[in-house]
């Protein structure tokens, strides 16, 4: 098969052609919570801990993609009011649906995407700077608002929502914001209480009943970490190439075992 073909380039329109056969559909984990919650941190431990990290990406059995790439595209009239930090970003309406859903049936069908980084202080998708995605045992989706999508919710395996408090989140994104995306303190903190605080309270925060894991300070929860940890582990160790179906159930031992095909509710204190 050619490189044309086995490649859906994300944003000219995905071909969903099937399952081709022999290709593994990779266990598709959704982790959900609020800004600066320590989403992309807690994808970044288990990728650590998993000897991930450091792989080359087109050998990696585990990959993470931020719902970031999946920003839409601004009007003029909406880039100058995100230029002056009046642009909502954490309200389901700045996120491309579609293109979401679409992505991730293609890796859900094995397929080799391409996915744009977003630079935040353009407030765009660059298309010139793709991210390779390249077919893989298990695949991290991280976001505010990775749940709140029903179509995009029923996609995922396992579902990790990281509750972080609130002082917390907003303590950790004033640095992150003025230091990595260029803005100003008052912008951060308007956007924070004008957008941020009132989204997170109507979209994301009731999002957490859908989590099949939920774990409190994020990162800093080591014992829910090495527990997600065992349990992809497991998983990675007990799948054969003829699995087209993913089911951890024949993971015996792991502290997260399947019951009636979902995973048991956990709060890891």
């Amino acid at each position: 098969m050619s490189d044309d073909e086995c490649i859906d380039r994300v944003g000219n329109g995905l071909r969903l052609n099937g399952t081709p056969d022999g290709v593994k559909t990779p266990f598709l984990i959704g982790v959900a919570g609020g800004t600066a919650s320590g989403k992309s941190t807690v994808c970044k431990r288990i990728m650590e801990q998993l000897g991930q990290a450091d792989m080359d990406h087109t050998q990696r059995q585990v990959v993470t993609i931020s719902q970031d790439s999946f920003y839409r595209e601004l009007t003029a009239a909406e880039k100058a009011r995100a230029e002056r930090g009046l642009f909502n970003f954490d309200h389901p309406s700045a996120f491309n649906e579609e293109l979401m859903l679409q992505t991730l049936q293609a890796i859900l069908h094995g397929k080799k995407v391409e996915i744009s980084e977003y630079d935040y202080r353009m407030n765009a998708v660059c298309p010139e700077k793709i991210i390779t995605i390249y077919p893989a045992d298990v695949v991290l989706f991280e976001g505010i608002l990775v749940f709140y999508f029903p179509a995009i919710r029923d996609l995922f395996h396992m579902k990790l929502f990281v509750d972080t408090d609130s002082d917390t989140r907003l303590a950790r994104r004033v640095p992150r914001d003025i230091n990595e995306r260029g803005r100003d303190l008052d912008q951060v903190l308007n956007a924070y209480m004008n957008f941020v605080k009132p989204a997170f309270e109507e979209f994301c925060s009731p999002t957490k009943k859908f989590a099949d894991v939920v774990i409190p300070r994020g990162a800093d929860n080591t014992v829910a970490i090495d527990l997600i940890v065992q349990h992809i582990r497991e998983f990675l160790n007990n799948r054969t190439r003829s699995d087209h179906s993913p089911h951890l159930a024949t993971c015996g031992t792991s502290a997260l075992n399947l019951t009636g095909g979902r995973v048991r509710y956990f709060v890891f204190h």
